[in-house]
């Protein structure tokens, strides 16, 4: 560890690691690390040692409690927590000013009396914080900091009953009328019952982690709505007759649904997307999909959904800030994505690319993230890929140079 104490960016994510040495404190140098899905259970103490790091993910390991010394991070900006097992967030890190603080998919039944306003964005669903609403845990951070001050300075027990799930599909209903958002994540729904539609005024509406086949019919009334996330749900049909009626909706979620496929003209029904997520559908593409319907798309998400090649089409999004093609069976990424000019996102993970084309440097610099790992990149020297995006880019915009 010592010879590597001039390094600045560390990714180790996605291995079987179970540790991180004691002597870690030594890359006093280290500016961004990530660790996340493997099997860590501890960070040790040392980690103080790391007093450049301003990037720490954690996602995905098996985490039960975390250093106080974490709050000696200074610099840190982003600090990664979600779904591990951790139970208590110390009293010492709220000191930290963070950008993101995501503690989802953990624990948590409380968080320490010592939170402030030093977390912009603070995710906390997934946890047992039974004495939050739905709509608080899932809404602005600044709302929700200042509930958690308000009930914590009042010393208010945290664990209280779980109500009833009839119970939070009321209060569902009530707090969607003043809020604009209706949320029924992880109740257990087979179907979306009908008095829980109070206002015809919602812009968001989440139904994520049920077991819900079918949209209810209420939905085409919401003409307002912007967001609809039906993650995890059981979708089997694309429900275009009533996304038709969505003239406004901005955001689509429908990721790891058994969704078969869309329909070639499909995507004309929500042509004003923004951002759309069909990850963890592996059958609901066509085999040329119209992406090009879409033409305001900025965010698209194709994770694990068996891609053999990028769709054509999707060179013809000229807004897309973000493509996320992780987890597929790519084998060649085409020159063409040298006209998506204002990509700032590119994940290309876990496929079975071997080479990339020159073509691709020329998104410097507006392309802030390109994620290679996972690939059986042959063309590209380990050394210059583990310095990150830039140096990629740099790399390839050369190899034009040199044609």
């Amino acid at each position: 560890m010592a010879s590597w104490t001039m390094l600045t960016e560390l990714n180790a994510s996605k291995n079987m690691l179970t540790v991180i040495p004691d002597n870690f404190g030594s890359l006093s140098r280290l500016i961004r690390l990530d660790l996340h899905q493997n099997r860590i259970s501890s960070i040790p103490p040392s980690i103080r040692g790391c007093c450049s790091l301003m990037e720490f993910y954690m996602g995905n390991n098996s985490l039960s409690t975390l250093p106080a010394e974490i709050g000696e991070l200074c610099h840190l900006a982003t600090l990664d927590l979600y779904s591990n097992q951790l139970k208590e967030f110390p009293k010492e890190a709220c000191k930290l000013r963070l950008s993101l603080l995501d503690l989802s998919n953990n624990s948590l039944s409380g968080l320490p009396s010592e939170i402030d306003d030093n977390f912009a964005k603070l995710l906390l669903t997934g946890n047992l914080l039974r004495t939050l609403r739905s709509s608080l845990v899932s809404g602005p951070t600044p709302a929700l900091l200042k509930y958690l001050r308000s009930r914590l300075s009042e010393g208010e027990d945290s664990e209280v009953t779980t109500p009833a799930k009839e119970d939070v599909i009321a209060m569902a209903a009530r707090l969607s009328v003043c809020s604009q958002e209706l949320s029924l994540e992880g109740l257990g729904l087979n179907a979306v019952p009908s008095e829980v539609w109070e206002s015809g005024e919602v812009v968001k509406v989440d139904l994520s982690r049920n077991s819900v086949q079918e949209l209810p019919v209420e939905l085409s009334s919401c003409i307002s709505l912007q967001s609809l996330i039906l993650s995890r749900n059981k979708i089997q049909e694309w429900p275009g007759a009533i996304l038709k009626s969505l003239a406004n909706l901005s955001s689509l979620k429908l990721d790891y649904n058994p969704l078969g496929q869309i329909p070639s003209n499909g995507f004309q029904a929500v042509s004003m997307l923004q951002i759309l997520d069909l990850s963890g559908n592996p059958a609901s593409l066509p085999e040329n999909p119209a992406f090009s319907s879409l033409p305001h798309l900025q965010e698209l998400y194709l994770r694990h959904v068996r891609l053999q090649e990028v769709p054509f089409d999707i060179l013809n999004l000229q807004q897309l800030r973000i493509l996320d093609l992780r987890q597929n069976i790519l084998q060649s990424i085409p020159e063409g994505f040298k006209n998506l000019t204002s990509l700032t996102e590119l994940d290309l993970s876990d496929n079975n690319i071997s080479a990339l084309p020159p073509e691709l440097g020329l998104l410097e610099p507006s392309l802030q993230a390109l994620r290679l790992d996972g690939n059986p990149l042959r063309s590209i020297r380990r050394t210059i890929l583990d310095r990150g995006t830039k140096a990629v880019l740099k790399y390839l915009k050369d190899k034009i140079l040199e044609q």
